[in-house]
């Protein structure tokens, strides 16, 4: 993987475009170290989660779930779950890693969250970017959520409940701030409402966490219809 002038102004392009979010990725984080320090969950195994899994969501429900890890099956497709979602940000990113090798597609999907994948796609409508970019995000976020996590294990004893300092309404407040920048026109709304009925009504059929990805896949097969019908009429 060589890396050129062009590759290294995009890889710090994508660490500076996503440094306004960090402050919401260092909280949330912060939470999570919380929780963890108060699960037991040592400061290795938090580190292991950080680099191997670095998705937060999926994250919380593993150690939501850690006081019965005689249940790993479970704790493990909870996870997957959450995280099929990445099967449709993936696909979203084919157009940026048409000229990127298998190699090279592997490393970056591994550093994408939904907040650089969010940053990415909106930055990607108005200039031409390179994966580095989305992998330059994906760095900055990752140190930054590290951070986070450890700083909220460290200090745990001080702030027993996140909620009072509204530190667990970080994560809402992250995907609130992407939706607006996501946000083209009214044609949005239509996916996005769908997939949010979808989502909760799952939710309150079945409970657990499935509500996430099926409402996922039903926003956006609603969006691919609708821009399907767009491209027929023109």
């Amino acid at each position: 993987m060589t890396i050129d002038n062009t590759a290294l102004n995009n890889f710090i392009r994508g660490i500076k475009a996503n440094t306004p979010i960090g402050l919401s990725v260092f909280a949330y984080g912060a939470v999570l170290g919380m929780i963890c320090s108060q699960k037991g969950v040592e400061i290795y195994q938090l580190t292991l989660m950080n680099v191997f899994i670095f998705a937060g969501t999926s994250q919380f429900i593993i150690v939501d779930m850690w006081d019965d890890l005689s249940q790993i099956f479970p704790i493990v497709l909870a996870a997957l779950l959450i995280n099929l979602r990445y099967f449709l940000i993936g696909a979203s990113l084919n157009s940026l890693f048409k000229n990127s090798t298998i190699k090279e597609k592997i490393i970056y999907m591994h550093l994408v969250a939904d907040e650089n994948w969010a940053v990415t796609i909106e930055r990607n409508k108005h200039e031409i970017i390179t994966p580095l970019f989305l992998f330059g995000g994906g760095v900055c976020l990752f140190s930054i959520w590290s951070f986070g996590t450890y700083t909220g294990y460290l200090f745990a004893g001080f702030i027993s409940d996140p909620s009072l300092y509204a530190l667990d309404f970080a994560f809402i407040a992250i995907f609130t701030a992407l939706c607006f920048n996501l946000y083209q026109n009214k044609t949005n709304l239509i996916p996005w409402t769908f997939a949010a009925v979808v989502a909760y009504i799952c939710e309150y059929l079945f409970g657990g966490n499935l509500y996430i990805v099926l409402g996922a896949i039903s926003g956006s097969l609603v969006g691919v219809l609708l821009e399907k019908k767009k491209y027929v009429q023109q």
